[in-house]
């Protein structure tokens, strides 16, 4: 049986880049959302007995990959939710919150261009996404 490193290791090679899919209208900028990310990893999560776990604890999002054979899990991977008011936008910011933590988590590959123009940083074209 493998281990989960082992599993995530296989599940890496296999994901490659995933594909922007969104348009943020405000930064005129294309990234991939949390439904299409998670439509792309759920093949090859069943694939390798593994499970994605995002509950919010104590204020934080967080990421946790379980194997359901040998019952390992990955240090999650969080982030702290800032104090929000409004439901909506706390709602989007939990959204944020999970597609970066997992995808920090599986190491996956983007370009983080909506960010980097938020911030006038300049976009090195040269990187594949």
């Amino acid at each position: 049986m493998k281990s989960i490193d082992q599993k995530l290791f296989a599940l890496q090679q296999e994901i490659g880049a995933i594909s922007k899919d969104a348009k943020n209208p405000f930064f005129k900028s294309s990234y991939f959302d949390i439904n299409m990310l998670l439509e792309n990893l759920k093949p090859l999560l069943g694939k390798y007995k593994l499970v994605v776990y995002q509950p919010i604890i104590n204020g934080e999002v967080h990421s946790i990959i379980k194997c359901i054979e040998t019952k390992e899990k990955t240090e999650p991977s969080f982030l702290t939710l800032p104090v929000i008011i409004d439901p909506q936008k706390l709602g989007s910011c939990i959204t944020y919150f999970r597609r970066y933590t997992l995808t920090s988590l599986l190491a996956l590959q983007s370009v983080d261009d909506d960010g980097n123009l938020a911030s006038n940083k300049k976009i090195n074209n040269t990187v594949n996404s």
